[in-house]
This record gives C-alpha cells, structure tokens and sequence, in this order.
C-alpha cells in the first residue's frame, strides 16, 4: 500500500512545478516534501555520480553532535534557577525549568528563521536550503537563558538576512549566520548579554544576576585560580559545566563530545578543532610565562582558558563551518590556530570585552580566503614550469 503522505505529495507535484499555478511556491512545497523524506534527485544523463552524503544528511549529523549540548544546556539552566533562588530541584525539574526558557529560544529562532527562508527562496526562485537547521539551533545555543524573545527573532533575522541572504544565500555567506547573529544582539543589547547575565529563577518568573568565569578577576594579589574557585568556577565545574553561562557554552566535556562526534563523522574538520585548541594552549602558556600581575587572566594557565567561555563551542560548532572556513588542510591548521591565538589575545588585553572566541572566529572568517589564496600560490611557485 502507498505511503498516504507520499501520495498527497506525488498528487500535488504538478501544480507546483513545471507550469503549475502554484509554482511560485515550489520552494516551500519542495522544503515540506524533504522534511518528511529524504531527498532523491536522479542524473538523467552522464556522468552519473553516487554519494551517500547530501546537504541534509550533513546538517542531521551536525544537529546529532549538538544534542548533547542542548540537553546538557536545558538541564544546566534549571540546574543554575535552582542553585540560585535557594530550591532543591531534581534531575527531572531541572530539565523542566530549563525547558521553559531554552525550548521557546529555539521556536522562535527556528520559526522567525524559516519565515526569511521561504521569502527569499520565493522571491529568487531557488529551493529552502537545509543549512538553516543548524543555524536555527546554534544561534539560541549562544544565548543567556532569560534573553527576551523578541531579541532572538531580532537577532535571527539579521544573522539570516544582512549574515547570508544578501551575500546569495547558503553556500554564499563570509561569515558564520550564527555568529553574526550572536555579535548584532551583543553590541545592540550589552546588558543582556554582559558578563552579568541573568539566571532563571522560581516560579518561571523571577531572576538573579551572576557572574560568568570570564568576568572573574583575583585581588590584591591573588591568583586568578584562587579567585574562580573562591567564586564557585573551579577546574571540575567549569569541565563539566555546571556553571552560570549562556545555554551550550558551559560544558567542556559535551562540547568535546560533539567536537569528537564531528571529526569521526569528517562533518568537522579535525584541522581547525586542534589547530584551535593547540593556538589557546601555546598562546596562553606564552603570555603565562610573561611576569605580571597574578589576578588578572594572563596568569590563568591554559586549561582555564580552553574551559572558561564558549572557546570549545565555538572551535567544535562554528569554525568548523564548510562555507566559511578555508577550504585547503594548510589553511585549515592556520585559521584553527589563529582563533585560540586570537580568543586568549582578546581576553588579556581587552577586560571590558572577555569572550574573545567570538570576535576570534568572525575574524577569521573574513581572511579565509585570503589563507586560501596565500596557500594555492605557495604551491603553484612550487611547481615546476613547464619547457
């Protein structure tokens, strides 16, 4: 017996293609159709070309590798009202409390996300790219738990529009959508996104302020470990994440399980991810050595600063983006190195600005065609010419 769903779509198939009087809305017929089943093209001439691996089964394993993350996040929300507002919350009510604030993020980014979507592919005539569905994720990923929900459809909608749609959509973009995303309701809204953020309190209703580990500095001489553990951020919390920060950054061991998942899969490029570690932890250790005051981050040590902030989120979700990060292995090691060297620079020298990963990566998105370029001249003087 046929699929009835697959039936519905076969029988609505000829009014919006070809010269159907729907065909306007191919776009948004096709994007249903793929949600429900996986897409089929067929070659009908030669050469005829197999992969296994099309763009939606490449954005489902990126999503798969965030799950850790988000779930983690969701719980560590609930986890944070609780720990703040006084309550004994168990395993399940930290889930729930956590779901009341994280779940509606990632609706309205999805929702707002989709509608400029299907706009501009009505408007240009060309298929809804599945690449937003990571896009849509990352993006509330990176935000404090209690940010107002009309700054997530703000901030989606610049990400999407001004970071990809006018540079010609998916495939097109310089910079990382979510990312753009992130750094408009950063500088447009501070205090929402300030050191200081806001931790979900009881009744779904109340908040509290808290500092995050970046913010954290030692005095009249203390050591800046003392200071973060003093402060609640010590070593084990800040690895396992059970600490105040925005939704998927606080955890260093899932965001090292998604980047594993990542690499395994060759979603992520292992370059960038290591590169990147090894640029925070040679940079770091180098500043270390430098003779300065002991309060401040300079003298955080390396682990620290791998652990501290969304370094690891950032290296392992959004640098690892095919579209704007190089394409050649050398560049790859450069433009990885570059954003840990970049985030601990930014960190140090900057107080008033501590996540540097951020910055870091959209910078680097801007020159890596330039690493690209740099790389295939450098092998084309090393080729021999031709008599």
């Amino acid at each position: 017996m046929k699929n009835p769903v697959k039936k519905l779509f076969d029988e609505s198939e000829p009014h919006f293609t070809g010269d159907g009087k729907y065909k306007k809305y191919e776009p948004v017929w096709d994007a249903t159709k793929t949600f429900f089943f996986l897409p089929s093209p067929k070659n009908k001439f030669m050469p005829f070309v197999r992969d296994h691996l099309d763009l939606k089964r490449y954005m489902s394993f990126v999503i798969l590798a965030l799950l850790p993350v988000t779930l983690f996040g969701i719980f560590n929300t609930g986890y944070q009202s609780g720990l703040a507002t006084g309550q004994s919350y168990s395993t399940l009510d930290c889930f729930l409390v956590g779901a009341w604030y994280v779940v509606p993020m990632i609706i309205v980014s999805y929702g707002v996300g989709f509608i400029w979507e299907f706009l501009f592919a009505i408007v240009r005539r060309h298929k809804i790219s599945e690449g937003f569905l990571v896009t849509g994720l990352l993006f509330p990923l990176t935000l404090p738990p209690t940010i107002p929900l009309w700054q997530v459809a703000l901030g989606i909608s610049f990400g999407v529009v001004i970071g990809k749609e006018v540079f010609g959509g998916t495939g097109r973009n310089i910079l990382n959508p979510a990312l753009t995303a992130r750094a408009f309701v950063f500088f447009s809204y501070p205090v929402t996104m300030s050191g200081d953020i806001w931790i979900a309190g009881k009744d779904f209703v109340d908040g509290v302020t808290g500092a995050t580990a970046l913010v954290i500095t030692g005095y009249e001489g203390q050591a800046i470990g003392s200071a973060l553990s003093e402060a609640g951020f010590s070593m084990g919390r800040l690895f396992f994440g059970l600490v105040p920060g925005s939704v998927g950054e606080t955890s260093a061991l899932f965001c090292l399980v998604g980047a594993a998942i990542l690499m395994i899969t060759r979603i992520g490029n292992y370059r960038i991810i290591i590169g990147g570690i090894a640029g925070v932890i040679i940079t770091s250790l180098f500043i270390y050595m430098i003779p300065g005051g002991k309060e401040s981050w300079a003298n955080a040590g390396p682990l620290y600063h791998l652990f501290a902030g969304g370094f690891l989120f950032g290296i392992s979700f959004m640098a690892t983006d095919p579209v704007s990060a190089p394409g050649t292995n050398p560049a790859r090691w450069i433009f990885g190195f570059l954003i840990g060297f970049l985030t601990v620079l930014i960190r140090v020298a900057n107080p008033a600005f501590m996540e540097g990963a951020m910055l870091a990566i959209l910078f680097m998105n801007v020159f890596a065609p330039l690493l690209d370029h740099m790389v295939i001249k450098y092998r084309s003087a090393k080729r021999i010419p031709n008599v």
